[in-house]
């Protein structure tokens, strides 16, 4: 541990210049005095470290020095695809691993490059959190990453839609997708003997064992083209039935903040429309995927639409939307 420290207080004076002890201090969560102690290593093992005294003072390295110990260690490597994603780094378990690996890329480079590398950290910052959504709990997360990494087996409980099952799984890769992350497994349930590539909400895997079994990952498993495929083919089979609107121009504005499929719609019959067409009632066809589902994403559009097809979903909306008018006038009664 302490090695570790002596190696990251080295990187930081060869990247900041001149830190105070405090600043170091604080960095590391140990106490000036150990920090002066650590300094005081560094110089005896030969690393020129200049120390300043005064309220302007600090520690830096001797001018032109640089070191030549800035090789990565196995999970320092392992967490350079994280660099500049502090948070799902740090769901990982790889948090501290990928700011030394950063310092470390950083301290490599020319003084004229690190500049420039600094700036588009600076100024760029990626969430990857959807609005008003706080990121599930994900305690099993950094386990399962070793798990990944390591090509160890898992056996875990997993609440889907249908219920709890029982599961054996060989862990392929980690997806983060709109701040939720997913798991990418060859699997099989007790109830069956085949093994098939399956995707699992990290957030509802839970009584998890990693077994001491490695499996052999598949040389043509690709993760990202296998992701790609896998949700186009959902969102293709989730939404496999369409409904035909006639709708006012403020309807397609808010129709199309209901979701990227609902914008794309939205766009494509813009497209198909003429100038002269601006100002009237347009027909449009949208993905659905249910009657019901269909009917309580539609009612907050209000007015602003009618349901040419199908018929089923004209009659769910005006039943809900008479009993919001009942709900209502029951209200107003009591009141």
């Amino acid at each position: 541990m302490r090695a570790s420290r002596l190696l990251s207080i080295m990187i930081l004076l060869q990247l900041r210049g001149r830190v105070a002890a405090e600043t170091l201090a604080a960095e590391f969560e140990v106490s000036v005095r150990t920090i002066y102690r650590d300094i005081d290593e560094l110089s005896a093992a030969g690393i020129p470290v200049q120390s300043d005294r005064g309220p302007h003072g600090g520690f830096q390295l001797m001018a032109g020095y640089r070191s030549q110990f800035t090789g990565l260690e196995n999970d320092e490597a392992e967490a350079l695809f994280m660099i500049g994603l502090p948070g799902p780094a740090i769901a990982l378990g790889l948090g501290n691993a990928a700011t030394r690996a950063s310092r470390k890329l950083m301290a490599s480079l020319p003084p004229s490059l690190r500049e420039g590398s600094r700036r588009i950290a600076d100024c760029f910052h990626l969430d990857t959190n959807d609005w008003y959504r706080n990121e599930p709990s994900t305690i099993e997360l950094p386990r399962i990453a070793r798990a990944v990494l390591a090509q160890q087996k898992l056996k875990t409980s997993y609440e889907s839609w249908s219920g709890l099952r029982q599961w054996q799984m060989e862990p392929l890769g980690l997806v983060l997708k709109a701040g939720a992350w997913y798991l990418v497994a060859n699997s099989q349930s007790r109830a069956s003997s085949s093994k098939k590539l399956r995707i699992f909400k990290v957030v509802h895997i839970n009584d998890m064992q990693v077994l001491e079994e490695h499996f052999d990952r598949p040389d043509d498993f690709d993760l990202p083209d296998f992701w790609n495929e896998a949700t186009a083919r959902f969102e293709k089979e989730l939404r496999s039935n369409t409904a035909h609107l006639r709708v006012s121009t403020t309807g397609l504005d808010r129709i199309s903040k209901l979701g990227a499929f609902a914008a794309q719609a939205v766009e494509a019959q813009r497209d198909a429309k003429t100038t002269a067409q601006d100002s009237v009632w347009q027909t449009i066809t949208l993905p659905i995927e249910t009657i019901e589902h269909a009917a309580q994403m539609l009612l907050g559009i209000g007015p602003e639409l009618e349901v040419l097809a199908p018929p089923a979903l004209r009659q769910r909306l005006r039943e809900l939307a008479w009993q919001c008018y009942q709900l209502q006038e029951q209200t107003g009664a009591q009141d």
